[in-house]
């Protein structure tokens, strides 16, 4: 299905929270003095026109950058202040200005590269990949176009020939099935070039495929991992819409969850919608270690995430800890390991002499066997 055109989203909330991120991924990444090779798996078009009959349509950038235009600098923190700059940069950086472009990842990370470095984008919707093409004409070697599948682009360039990557995953989830692919992708990517760092951006709907992916990725066997979410209302009541978005980082620079910590309360506060009076609005912060490829992967031993709402009782971050599941009863004499007592597909079993066996007890208003 490539019904999907990102220039009706452009510049929306869930842009300026993965162009964010990935300004800070590449702003680490291209101190060390070795060549970065950067993969957009999802291209897109490359650059939008906020005045176009496709953004205004929905005009979804205006509850996005928009609210961050008018901004004062001094008033934002610093990589927040320094995501508006890159913006306004592409704009023309003209005084007081309108808002009139907006950038894609691809030009984002162009700019934030050195000589040494290689850009690799690639594009699968035909129409979106020739106004790619046509924006990257002349980019020269370093940055190399193709119409095409970008996860099996990514597969073919891992390892790099630095040992060194970046690689942007962000498709649309039209169909459910994108949320496998996506994860057997990383499967795949780890296995051949488990150093590299991935950035994977998700939308956050009412959809279970949706709502378990971020645990589903902490079980990759990546050294460690970083979550990040921003959500700018409630969700809606009939399950359509997109509240909020998330970012989730296969070995993220160490220094990238101070700076999230210190921009997200800030952000939340402009982004957050006015018709949820500021109920819903909210970000989750956590990091770890990673998992197992296994069935039963381990638990990931990860700080508290910490969620942040701006019309909150105290008004400052707050973490909560998730409760640890209860331990299953021990199972009784006569019973099968694995199954409970009393659970369908578990009969008992028929004693040689019924009177010496006692009857069993009786279950409790949780379920649960009694005494």
């Amino acid at each position: 299905m490539l019904s999907y055109r990102h220039a009706f989203h452009a510049g929306n909330h869930a842009d300026v929270l993965k162009h964010l991120v990935l300004l800070q991924l590449l702003d680490y990444l291209t101190q060390k003095d070795k060549a970065l090779y950067v993969i957009d798996t999802h291209a897109g078009a490359g650059a939008y026109d906020l005045k176009s009959d496709y953004a205004k349509k929905l005009a979804e950038f205006q509850g996005g950058i928009g609210r961050l235009w008018e901004v004062p600098p001094a008033d934002l923190p610093p990589a927040l202040a320094d995501y508006v700059a890159r913006i306004r940069q592409f704009n023309g950086n003209e005084a007081n200005g309108p808002l009139r472009l907006y950038p894609g990842s691809p030009w984002l990370a162009q700019q934030g590269l050195r000589d040494i470095d290689r850009l690799r984008l690639y594009e699968l919707h035909s129409t979106d990949a020739r106004l790619l093409a046509a924006n990257f004409k002349d980019a020269g070697r370093q940055v190399q176009v193709t119409s095409g599948d970008g996860l099996a682009g990514m597969k073919a360039l891992l390892p790099p020939p630095s040992r060194r990557a970046l690689v942007l995953i962000d498709p649309s989830y039209e169909v459910k099935t994108d949320y496998a692919t996506i994860y057997k992708s990383l499967q795949d990517a780890l296995q051949r070039f488990a150093t590299g760092t991935y950035a994977v951006w998700y939308p956050c709907l009412n959809r279970p495929e949706s709502r378990q992916f971020p645990d589903r990725l902490k079980r990759l066997p990546a050294k460690d991992w970083l979550h990040v979410s921003l959500h700018v209302r409630s969700p809606d009541a009939d399950g359509f819409g997109m509240a909020g978005s998330g970012m989730f980082i296969l070995n993220p620079p160490w220094t990238l969850a101070a700076t999230l910590k210190e921009v997200l309360p800030r952000l939340v506060e402009l982004l957050a919608e006015e018709g949820d009076a500021g109920k819903g609005a909210h970000f989750v912060l956590e990091s770890g270690a990673g998992g197992t490829l296994g069935d039963t992967p381990l638990r990931p031993e990860r700080t508290r995430p910490t969620v942040f709402n701006p019309r909150g009782s105290a008004g400052f971050p707050s973490n909560t800890a998730g409760r640890k599941a209860p331990r299953a009863p021990a199972a009784s004499a006569g019973q099968k390991p694995g199954r409970p007592a009393g659970k369908p597909g578990n009969p008992p079993q028929s004693p040689r002499n019924p009177a010496a066996t006692p009857r069993p007890p009786r279950k409790g208003p949780s379920g649960r066997s009694g005494a």
